[in-house]
């Protein structure tokens, strides 16, 4: 498949430039690189058709009857290497019933699918799963309340005494909605305080939150004024590994600050913002779909599947396996239709039509059911349906 770059600003000028054996560092952030068959972005194949348009033409051969029984005649994930370099904004995706009601909504209004104020693209909603390839750090999810109250506490700031009373009376169904109503100057001078005060503990090299503190302040210089400062001092701090991986269900606040992984999630393009951004905040429709549940986020750690290791997530719109194949053929054939990224060595796929190589950086799509073996050496990343 020829495969879509996407160029954000936060993205890295090193990591998907390299994967795809391109000068490095590149005269531009490469930010995504997208492998599926999203109408916003599909991959080529090889003949010359979208993978969109090929899945549309024959949907009994691309997807199999028990994916286009549960999804429809779309192949319901989409595979991504998402490389930042600077952080995404804090956001969430919606539910599938959510997604249904907002797309509606704004389709009987008459607003542009380009419309920049336009909240929901699709009816579909949006899990994902972010496999770390390199180190990576993210906001994931609200940190036990009792974490968040000593945190903003520990500031001393006369400013933040609101938001503190208003999480400790109201929780965070109150103190999020505060914090994101008040006016764009009560707003500067709140965020350019906790920064402020937020540097000095990273300063003098106080060991408790100072990560948390330390984004803050560097989250401020990047966003002067944005609630989303204030706001991460609330969210669980992750740090992955590489091999480790993060789920993020519907409702799940987040934001991934810095790293690059492999990401797949339901095929969607329903991002409902909070800060750290430029962007249209619909403050009504974050607040319907936003999980106020607090507690740590898990760190999903692999298992042994059929082909490779396996991490497990509980939807059923994708999932995700990395393989390590030898010279000995390995057999990646399932119910499901494939996408297969090539992301180390070189892989030679055989199947009933010949064999196909995939250098470093290359990916593939294999329809559903089809017998297909793969040998190295090699690492690929495979994303199929859960459907069992």
């Amino acid at each position: 498949m020829t495969n879509a770059v996407r160029h954000y600003p936060w993205g890295s000028r090193t990591v998907i430039p390299e994967l795809l054996g391109q000068p490095s560092p590149a005269d531009q952030p490469h930010a995504e690189l997208w492998m599926g068959a999203h109408p916003g972005e599909p991959s080529v194949l090889s003949d010359g058709r979208a993978l969109d348009k090929a899945i549309a033409a024959e949907p009994e051969v691309m997807l199999g009857a028990a994916a286009r029984h549960r999804f429809g005649d779309r192949l319901p994930f989409l595979m991504k290497v998402l490389a930042a370099d600077k952080p995404l904004s804090l956001q969430a995706h919606p539910t599938t019933a959510q997604a249904e009601v907002g797309f509606a909504a704004e389709e009987a209004a008459g607003v542009p699918l380009d419309d920049p104020m336009r909240t929901f693209k699709d009816p579909y909603h949006k899990p994902e799963i972010l496999l770390a390839i390199t180190p990576v750090e993210a906001l994931c999810g609200f940190r036990p309340l009792v974490e968040s109250l000593h945190c903003l506490a520990k500031l001393q700031l006369t400013e933040l005494l609101p938001t503190v009373a208003a999480l400790r009376h109201g929780g965070l169904r109150t103190a999020i909605p505060q914090l994101l109503a008040l006016s764009e100057r009560r707003q500067e001078s709140l965020v350019s305080a906790v920064a402020e005060k937020a540097a000095s503990f990273v300063a003098k090299h106080d060991p408790e939150f100072i990560n948390t503190y330390r984004w803050a302040e560097n989250l401020a210089e990047a966003y002067p004024g944005d609630p989303g400062v204030v706001i991460s001092l609330m969210c669980n701090h992750l740090t992955l590994a590489p091999g480790e991986a993060v789920f993020l269900p519907a409702g799940n606040l987040h934001a991934y600050l810095s790293g690059a992984g492999v990401e797949v999630m339901a095929s969607s393009d329903n991002v409902l913002r909070g800060g750290l951004t430029s962007k249209h905040v619909d403050l009504a429709a974050l607040i319907e779909v936003l999980d106020f549940t607090d507690g740590k986020v898990p760190v999903i750690h692999p298992v042994l599947g059929p082909g490779g290791l396996r991490y497990p997530t509980p939807v059923d719109d994708f999932d995700l396996t990395r393989v390590q194949v030898d010279v000995d053929p390995g057999v990646l054939t399932t119910a499901g239709p494939q996408v297969v990224l090539c992301a180390e060595g070189d892989a030679v796929l055989t199947g009933a039509d010949g064999d196909l190589t995939l250098r470093k950086g290359e990916s593939a799509f294999v329809p559903a059911g089809q017998a297909v073996t793969a040998r190295g050496p090699a690492v690929l990343y495979r994303a199929t349906t859960a459907l069992r």
